[in-house]
């Protein structure tokens, strides 16, 4: 029995083409090796997409491969991640599913104080699976659970949330392994370290999901396992790296902006550039210029002229002597900004009372206030925001 365990896709989640495709074709190599691997189950332990509502373009890619599992008779077991989990319960998991292209294996129902999952058999082998949330709120959940029971079986256990032995310093909430039902093996997902503790192992990512990512790992990674006929233990743990382009760090202290873009350049004239992914950290306390003295279109012409596959740079680290006045001022003029908005309201409704658009004013100033969700696309976010600016004017 062989299993491949995936987790942390993000599908969708770079703004950058260049990455969201590199992205892609991280998931292509990983179902490819599925496919050369003759596996009996690949396993997604959450985060397949980066939204719940992922584009179209990127739905199309992943059907595309889910279409190649189904038609090579592998079977592929999912749960939600933090990402692709919806309040509302419907997702593109869904859609999935309903298409056959796989199945999820959370199903549970509550009794008293407990929630019993209900596995997903086949080939021997019991499934179960419980899917992640925002902000860690399946953790108290986590803790109700329990297996209705499959004797004699080899029990997986998919789940995406924080492990306490995995999570080391972080302050966020977590579970401990010791917690959870018992089973042989735990898929998980949602962490994106290099983890194994036993039988539990964090199957991701399958890609980089940001700059400081990129940095430590570079590429993606995935799991095989292999199972012994009897189900007596695990055999094999193997992880198999996903490297599709190389990862070029190089790091730059600067401190004076106007003299930057030279020794940048310097700095960058040393490694060859081709068909890397840069990542051009810039850090340091400016004694002289400002940040926008760097020439950066300079610097990404230079990295295109040597073959760059792409340039990402990450400034976050250059510090301003005079970055608190900027955000002083920055907070007055907003304060500013909403007085005069007030004033201009209140002097309009005294020169014309019996003017119905002003009695819109306000209500239209707040639904343009209205801000984007977490994960929620633009055109998501658009159609929202037309929809409260009807529910006043009555027009759009």
């Amino acid at each position: 029995m062989k299993i491949a365990h995936l987790a942390d896709c993000h599908l969708g989640g770079w703004r950058q083409p260049e990455l969201q495709d590199l992205n892609l074709a991280s998931f292509r190599k990983a179902i490819s090796i599925c496919l050369e691997e003759k596996v009996d189950f690949v396993l997604m332990a959450g985060d397949l997409f980066d939204s719940a509502y992922p584009s179209i373009e990127v739905l199309k890619e992943t059907f595309s491969e889910f279409k190649r599992l189904r038609e090579s008779g592998i079977q592929c077991l999912i749960i939600a991640g933090s990402h692709d989990y919806s309040a509302s319960g419907k997702t593109f998991l869904d859609v999935l599913e309903k298409a056959g292209f796989c199945i999820n294996v959370c199903n549970f129902e509550e009794r008293q104080d407990s929630i019993i999952l209900n596995p997903y058999i086949s080939k021997g082998v019991a499934f179960y699976g419980y899917p992640g949330k925002k902000s860690g709120l399946e953790i108290p959940e986590l803790k109700k659970l329990k297996f209705q029971d499959s004797p004699g079986m080899f029990k997986v256990f998919m789940l995406h949330t924080v492990l306490t032995e995995a999570k080391g310093s972080l302050p966020i909430d977590s579970i401990s392994l010791q917690e959870l039902p018992k089973a042989d093996y735990y898929a998980l997902g949602h962490l994106h370290i290099d983890f194994q503790l036993n039988k539990a192992i964090y199957g991701g990512p399958i890609f980089p999901n940001n700059f400081q990512e990129l940095e430590e790992l570079g590429q993606g990674v995935m799991f095989l396992v292999n199972i012994s006929d009897k189900f007596g233990g695990l055999m094999e743990i193997k992880k198999i790296l996903l490297k599709i382009k190389e990862a070029l760090p190089i790091y730059v202290e600067i401190k004076n902006a106007i003299l930057a873009t030279e020794k940048i350049l310097s700095e960058l004239s040393k490694h060859n550039l081709k068909d890397k992914v840069i990542l051009l950290r810039i850090e340091g306390s400016l004694e002289k210029g400002k940040s926008s003295d760097i020439r950066f279109n300079e610097i990404e012409d230079y990295c295109k002229n040597h073959g760059c596959y792409v340039l990402l740079k990450n400034t976050s680290g250059i510090e301003a002597s005079d970055s608190k006045i900027e955000i002083q001022v920055d907070k007055m003029d907003k304060l500013e900004e909403n007085i005069v908005e007030q004033y201009a309201i209140q002097e309009k409704q005294k020169e014309n009372s019996n003017s119905c658009f002003l009695d819109m004013i306000k209500p239209l100033m707040l639904a343009l206030s209205l801000e984007k969700n977490e994960d929620e696309k633009n055109q998501v976010f658009q159609d929202r925001l037309f929809a409260e600016i009807n529910k006043i004017v009555k027009v759009l």
